[in-house]
């Protein structure tokens, strides 16, 4: 492997879970196990391609496991490894830092929401 060089620990963070969908998907992960059309039901604005390549990283760098079930058709699910686990806390903060952020912005008048996670559609 070549070597590589951070100069902050935040760009080797961002290496991993950085891009604008990687931190959504493990946010949604962070709750339950889920299938790939579940997933794609919750982030309806990402495309399978994308869906599938950045689940393909994700695992490939152990912060999720995907487990194939020996069934026809094969049902395959995701869930954060232990290892993507130590990221919990920090996807909460995330996530707590913007709905503050929604909530400073609607308070000025911006019209901004979040939809909460009853308000996505579970069977399409």
């Amino acid at each position: 492997m070549p070597e590589k060089t951070y100069h902050i620990g935040v760009e080797a963070t961002m290496d991993v879970i950085g891009g604008k969908w990687k931190t959504v998907i493990l946010c949604h992960l962070r709750h339950q196990t889920m299938r790939t059309g579940e997933l794609a039901r919750a982030i309806p604005q990402i495309s399978q391609k994308m869906l599938t390549q950045q689940l393909r990283e994700l695992e490939g760098d152990n912060i999720i496991v995907r487990h194939v079930y020996k069934e026809v058709p094969p049902r395959v699910e995701y869930s954060l490894s232990t290892y993507g686990e130590s990221l919990v806390q920090i996807l909460h903060e995330l996530c707590v830092w913007g709905e503050e952020n929604v909530d400073r912005r609607r308070s000025e008048g911006e019209n901004v929401h979040i939809l909460s996670r009853d308000d996505v559609p579970t069977n399409a």
